[in-house]
């Protein structure tokens, strides 16, 4: 006997084929029959005209710490997402050396600040009672909704064997051999690879450039290499030049690594912008070198505009902008001091919009910013409105506008960047680059900037946008391209397809109204910390693991998800 029966609804099965109407049928957490199913079931629902999608994958997030006081990583269960990758960015709650009790404090604050988690929730939502890869893994088993498979973070490696002299200092040889052994000994618990850090944007609660920054490439080699020797592992690796363009350097840092290991290496994220056209052939020259070299590397990318926070009150992606950190990173007497003076505005200004800005010159254009929620007197009426109508009114260039409302408002301002890449070239751009072998959607950040940023629906809102908007890619290509490709790159077993005898892990939805509902902010993580969330709309259930976790949008309270465990979970994707 079936456990659940799902019956006349439009199957969309993760391989790209046609889609077609049938019953699919869940028995012990695996899918048991798909097609004209006449088995008994306990339960079974009637799902006309609703479609019917394996699990969405997340290629890219940062739940590592999220999942002990939220094991519904939410909101991305919300949004049909059953699987996600942790431990990205060289960032990872593990292992912790325990002859040095204080390494938590710093990882923590090391989180806090890199990664834009609450130090309050931090504190107060994780045990932190491990040291080894394997039991941080092990203290998540058995308590999560999702499934969720973690790399480990090469800044948390180096700071167990080298401890304060991780950050600025190089190993002995001693040191790399037992850098090593630590990552081999999580791989062997269950890790799923190495994750680094080369980028300039990256820095711990000190101020300093992070530990991982510091490493040469003979150290990213050599731990590159011990990947190689583990079953079913990757890499994920950032570089200064993921925000704009790369270096050779960097190109043949990251070619290297890849074809060291004989393993697929993802990095996060291509920005695709019609008005920067050399971006995307130069981003995409790595992955054709890396196949020359036995190697394989993966652009991710985001296939929807990520709706965004800003503020001049608290770190955000403006104090990336080269020579802003300084500047808004004093007490805010002061820095309301520094910003009042024309001198300063116009030199922060001018390396805004040079180009070692990057990426980041996208946020110059203070003129197309839209006021957010303010909080004085003087800024009454303001919320919603542009801030080039406001600037012109009252005389002022756009960024001594935006400087004199925040001000009023002690900072505390939510400004919203509009998008310059919303355009219908950067959209066609998008559509031809996502045919490319080694581009993959993702790079949602889930987990992290909780309260800046909210990329976890993505997922929803690239069907909606395939089934009543751009329509860029088919609804069969779109589910593909959200399960398959990415079970496929990090070679989960059983995952990614809507086939007898995969795991059940399940999404059915209403295509008339599948979306995401606009991002807003609420205060539900430990010690009342705000983040961005996002209603999903037209999710009828999710199943994880043949589970009902979700149900029209809430949580049923089930934790059927697993600790996915390289080897066991995960097969070998050799590049060889």
């Amino acid at each position: 006997m079936l456990d659940h029966l799902i019956k006349g609804v439009t199957v969309v099965d993760g391989s790209g084929g046609p889609a077609f109407v049938g019953d699919v049928g869940i028995r012990d957490g695996r899918i048991a029959a798909v097609g004209a199913v006449t088995e008994e079931a306990r339960t079974s629902e009637d799902a006309s005209g609703l479609v019917l999608a394996p699990g969405f994958v997340d290629p890219h997030t940062h739940y590592d710490a999220q999942l002990f006081w939220d094991p519904y990583a939410t909101p991305s269960l919300n949004h049909g997402v059953t699987t996600v990758a942790g431990g990205n960015c060289g960032f990872t709650l593990a292992p912790l050396n325990p002859a040095r009790p204080e390494d938590a404090d710093y990882t923590r604050r090391m989180m806090s600040k890199v990664e834009g988690m609450s130090l309050v929730a931090l504190e107060e939502g994780a045990p932190w009672s491990w040291h080894s890869f394997g039991e941080y893994l092990d203290a998540l088993e058995g308590r999560i909704a999702v499934n969720a498979g973690f790399m480990v973070g090469h800044c948390a490696l180096r700071r167990y064997v080298m401890g304060a002299d991780a950050v600025g200092g190089q190993p002995t040889r001693e040191q790399l051999a037992a850098m090593v052994a630590l990552l081999d000994e999580a791989m062997e618990a269950g890790a799923w690879g190495l994750s680094t850090t080369q980028s300039s944007t990256h820095s711990d609660g000190d101020g300093k450039p992070v530990a991982s920054r510091h490493a040469g490439p003979a150290e990213l080699l050599e731990l590159s290499r011990a990947v190689g020797e583990r079953e079913g592992t990757q890499i994920e690796a950032i570089v200064a030049g993921c925000l704009d363009q790369f270096s050779d350097d960097e190109i043949d840092l990251f070619v290297e690594m890849s074809a060291a290991a004989g393993r697929p290496l993802n990095w996060n994220v291509l920005t695709i912008d019609a008005a920067v056209p050399e971006r995307v052939p130069r981003q995409l020259a790595a992955s054709e070198r890396a196949r020359k070299a036995g190697g394989r590397i993966v652009a991710l990318t985001m296939p929807i505009l990520t709706p965004m926070n800003m503020s001049l009150g608290t770190f955000c992606a403006l104090n990336l902008i080269p020579g802003w950190g300084e500047v808004l990173g004093l007490p805010v007497p002061r820095r309301i001091e520094k910003l009042r003076d024309p001198a300063v505005r116009a030199e922060m200004l001018r390396r805004a919009d040079s180009k070692e800005a990057g990426v980041f010159r996208r946020l110059a254009d203070f003129g197309r910013y839209v006021i957010g929620d303010t909080y004085s007197a003087e800024n009454e009426g303001l919320t919603g409105r542009v801030v080039r109508d406001i600037a012109a009114e009252r005389g002022q260039e756009p960024f001594e506008c935006i400087v004199e409302i925040c001000a009023n408002d002690l900072m505390r301002t939510v400004l919203w960047p509009m998008p310059t890449d919303n355009d219908p070239d950067s959209w066609t751009l998008r559509q031809e680059t996502w045919r490319h072998e080694d581009v993959l959607l993702g790079g949602s950040d889930a987990g992290a900037h909780l309260d800046r940023m909210c990329g976890a629906p993505y997922t929803t809102r690239f069907l909606g946008d395939c089934l009543r908007g751009r329509r860029l890619v088919t609804l069969e290509q779109a589910v593909k391209m959200l399960t398959d490709d990415p079970a496929q790159l990090f070679g989960l077993r059983g995952r990614g397809r809507i086939a007898e005898g995969f795991h059940a892990d399940l999404v059915l939805f209403d295509p008339e109204r599948i979306d995401a509902g606009k991002a807003t902010l609420v205060h539900d993580l430990p010690g009342d910390s705000p983040r961005l969330d996002s209603k999903a709309i037209g999710v009828t259930a999710v199943w994880v693991n043949g589970v009902e976790s979700i149900r029209d949008d809430v949580v049923t309270g089930a934790v059927p998800g697993k600790v996915l465990r390289s080897g066991r979970d995960t097969r070998t994707v050799s590049t060889r």
